[in-house]
């Protein structure tokens, strides 16, 4: 594999960036409401200067009010479950490993539920539950994963497994108590659904916070790719082996914590993107990272499209189309050898 050069680094997520522009513009495309792409790149000309008045008042509605947003949330969606996939493989030094091996899906829909029982009808209530949920079990696993006041990766392995578990037997509970609608949308939301609306301060939310935990990641890139050799042989290199645990932690769980809070457990991207990046690419994260984001985005984006369209007017759940598209994928990589 040739050596990662910044030239490298700028080409091959320029390309990737273009490519996820173009699954974007496919995405708006594609829907019970066909639109032609001449006129979608038109319309987004006259957004981009201000001229939205001139758009009909249904056409505006489907594409933009609600297309985009569900599509800007798989853009960010798949990008954090990348990123936090490809960290905690590199944290756990397991291939198998992805955002939801320690428990946090498991603890977000457990605070989701607990919304829909305690607190009915307040608006933002679900993912906010969602999030207290994911960010206690966060705590929880790290208080548990802790040796002798070092974060030691096996205990934090065996605590998140155990958190995992009975997080799930309290759903399987707590999913008896519901009725109707709620018992459908707790449902979807395991399954995997980006149709729920995000407001415009959530997207923002989960923005900032996606720039920020990947941004965190990326500054300890350089100290994962000696992670991996060995513990003990990265500390004989000078890296600070806690501190980079600590971070890649952190913000990794934040990363999974923001994206299962708005959309629910999706399953496979954490842990098939960063493995076909590494095939493609290659295995140093400073450009493994980036790349991640970008192709998990495309991967979450081209799976809504495909749920959206595939038996129309019924929507699928996106965490379906990933586990349909995700496993045949993954028995390829199983045959080939995970990396």
């Amino acid at each position: 594999m040739r050596p990662l050069t910044v030239r490298r680094l700028l080409w091959t997520c320029g390309g990737l960036a273009v490519l996820l522009l173009a699954c974007v513009v496919l995405a708006l495309k594609l829907g019970a409401v066909p639109v032609s792409v001449t006129d979608l790149v038109l319309d987004l000309g006259r957004i981009g200067i201000g001229r939205t008045n001139e758009l009909p008042t249904e056409y505006r509605l489907i594409v933009f009010d609600l297309r985009l947003p569900r599509i800007i949330l798989g853009v960010l969606v798949g990008a954090a479950l990348s990123v936090a996939g490809a960290s905690y493989q590199a944290l756990l030094r397991n291939p198998l490993a992805d955002p939801y091996v320690l428990g946090v899906s498991s603890g977000a829909a457990v605070g989701s539920i607990l919304s829909l029982i305690f607190a009915r009808g307040i608006a933002l209530a679900t993912p906010l539950g969602a999030f207290v949920g994911a960010g206690a079990t966060i705590a929880g696993v790290y208080y548990l994963g802790r040796r002798e006041g070092q974060l030691d990766t096996t205990t934090l392995l065996l605590g998140g497994v155990v958190c995992m578990s009975f997080f799930s037997a309290m759903v399987m509970f707590l999913t008896t108590t519901l009725v109707g609608r709620d018992l459908r949308g707790v449902t979807f939301w395991l399954m995997g659904d980006l149709s729920t609306p995000v407001s415009a301060p959530m997207q923002w939310i989960f923005t900032v916070g996606l720039l920020a935990g990947v941004g965190a990641i990326y500054s300890t890139s350089a100290d994962l790719n000696l992670l991996l050799t060995g513990e003990r042989e990265a500390v004989h290199l000078g890296v600070d082996v806690t501190r980079v645990k600590l971070v890649v932690y952190v913000s990794a769980s934040l990363l999974t914590a923001l994206a299962v809070s708005t959309s629910g457990a999706i399953g496979y991207v954490g842990l098939l993107v960063p493995h076909i990046v590494r095939l493609i690419f290659g295995s140093d994260y400073r450009l493994l990272i980036p790349a991640s984001a970008l192709c998990g985005a495309i991967a979450v984006v081209l799976a809504d499209t495909l749920a959206r369209t595939i038996a129309p007017p019924t929507e699928l759940p996106v965490g379906a189309m990933t586990a349909m598209a995700g496993a045949p994928v993954f028995i390829y990589l199983l045959r080939r050898g995970l990396r």
